[in-house]
């Protein structure tokens, strides 16, 4: 499995942490095929015969993961990120390489796939987005090798965020409906998940009745999913009311942007800290944008209340925007109590890893 181990390494090593231009981003995801046409194509891995797994190992990893995913999910990429490096390296890669039936095989790499997901998440976090990428489409290989429709769809939804944010809308909307058609039988909380992402990326390439369409389908699908069970940890409607947010901004709306900003707000779990810092300044700055100084002054020291227990290459975009709106109004005294605030925190020692 050399191909693993050496992407693993190289997240170790920041040295070797090359970020691709943006007209090179997403240069592989252009030619990501559908589901169907990469199944089987996975190479044979080198077999380890002195090593051999079962499901006790695959249930170690998948554990390993979602306790990563809640560290990060507190207090960011750049804490968590390191520990999945290592997990990758030194025990995901060896039993990838173990003898193992062929059911425990096929388990061992969809949760390998499902941490090679999270791993490029937490990259994308810290803003090492050809990195990023390059865990995403490793993780695409692995699931289509496991016939593992939801982590496939999930990573291509993933790698869907991750353009739309960088402004690549067209290619955006093409990786989330590629990611909606892999997973044809999708539940409906997967549903929502999938076409709220949809929705987000048309809006922001202007496909106004696709956006409206797709957000409806995806409140529709959270209606049913909410009726039957809560899930925690997974697509919820704080996330869906974020994605309202962003499809109606898009769309000119917005005084309904905000509202679902805030409905976002109130439903957020409090686990989800590094979110939490994202979209009350985002809160902010379109509370800004609208007048409304005295209330975005308020979200954003509630930002600076979390911000520095949190390390993200995206919460620093957040706090960045914030100095740089909060400037032509540092005359009023709201407004230079946040600055002031905000500047002291920059100034005080950080992690040499974060520039802000």
């Amino acid at each position: 499995m050399t191909g693993l181990i050496e992407l693993g390494g190289a997240d170790m090593d920041p040295s070797r942490r090359a970020v691709l231009g943006a007209a090179g981003l997403f240069s592989v995801a252009l030619t990501i095929p559908q589901y169907q046409d990469v199944v089987g194509r996975f190479e044979t891995l080198r077999r380890n015969p002195r090593t051999r797994i079962g499901y006790g190992e695959v249930e170690a990893v998948a554990a390993m993961t979602e306790r990563i995913s809640e560290i990060d999910d507190m207090f960011g990429g750049r804490h968590a990120r390191p520990m999945a490096a290592a997990f990758l390296v030194n025990t995901i890669a060896p039993y990838l390489q173990a003898e193992a039936s062929e059911d425990v095989r096929k388990a061992m790499l969809s949760a390998a796939a499902d941490h090679l997901y999270l791993t490029g998440y937490m990259a994308m976090d810290e803003r090492a987005d050809g990195l990023a990428q390059r865990y995403y489409v490793k993780a695409l290989e692995l699931a289509s090798a496991a016939q593992d429709h939801l982590t496939y769809c999930t990573t291509l939804r993933g790698m869907s965020v991750q353009a739309v944010d960088l402004g690549h809308g067209p290619l955006s909307l093409r990786l989330a409906d590629s990611a909606s058609a892999a997973s044809p039988e999708a539940g409906p909380r997967m549903t929502a998940f999938l076409s709220g992402q949809q929705a987000h990326a048309a809006a922001q390439t202007g496909h106004r009745a696709i956006a409206l369409a797709k957000i409806r389908e995806a409140e529709v699908a959270m209606e049913k999913a909410e009726s039957k069970a809560k899930a925690f940890g997974s697509y919820d409607p704080s996330s869906l009311a974020y994605h309202v947010a962003q499809v109606r901004y898009a769309l000119g709306d917005k005084e309904a942007a905000i509202e679902a900003l805030e409905e976002s707000d109130r439903t957020r779990y409090s686990i989800y800290r590094r979110g939490r810092v994202r979209h009350l300044g985002l809160l902010a700055e379109r509370k800004l944008e609208l007048g409304r100084l005295d209330e975005a002054c308020t979200d954003w020291h509630r930002v600076l209340d979390d911000f520095p227990h949190v390390q993200s290459g995206r919460c620093d975009d957040r706090f960045r925007a914030m100095l740089a709106a909060l400037r032509p109004y540092v005359k009023n005294t709201r407004a230079r109590e946040v600055y002031d605030r905000a500047r002291a925190i920059a100034a005080s020692p950080r992690p040499s890893s974060r520039e802000v």
